[in-house]
């Protein structure tokens, strides 16, 4: 198993409405077939830590069974129509993949 962990920090000039449409399209990755789980998030307001990170914008978890299933999503026609539509829109993007 591949977890997959994408965090974001978007751009400060994006309106309400282009950060929905942001989400909306984190959301539609979960339509793509070689991931098992995908869940969206935003920074939960837990107790401030020094060791938590809630500088992010969007978080991203996907759950794929092999780097094969990595592979196919990376290529995947949704993701890379996302990334041809959003990638403007963050200014920050940092990934954790984990087996």
């Amino acid at each position: 198993m591949l977890v997959h962990s994408v965090f974001f920090w978007l751009r400060a000039d994006l309106n309400e409405s282009e950060r929905e449409a942001f989400l909306k399209g984190v959301e539609s990755l979960a339509k793509i077939e070689s991931a098992t789980a995908v869940y969206v998030g935003t920074p939960a307001t837990t107790e401030k830590r020094p060791v938590v990170d809630s500088s992010y914008d969007v978080a991203l978890t996907v759950m794929l069974d092999t780097i094969a299933a990595h592979d196919a999503y990376q290529e995947d026609p949704i993701h890379t129509a996302f990334l041809g539509q959003f990638s403007t829109y963050w200014e920050r993007v940092q990934i954790y993949d984990a087996d």
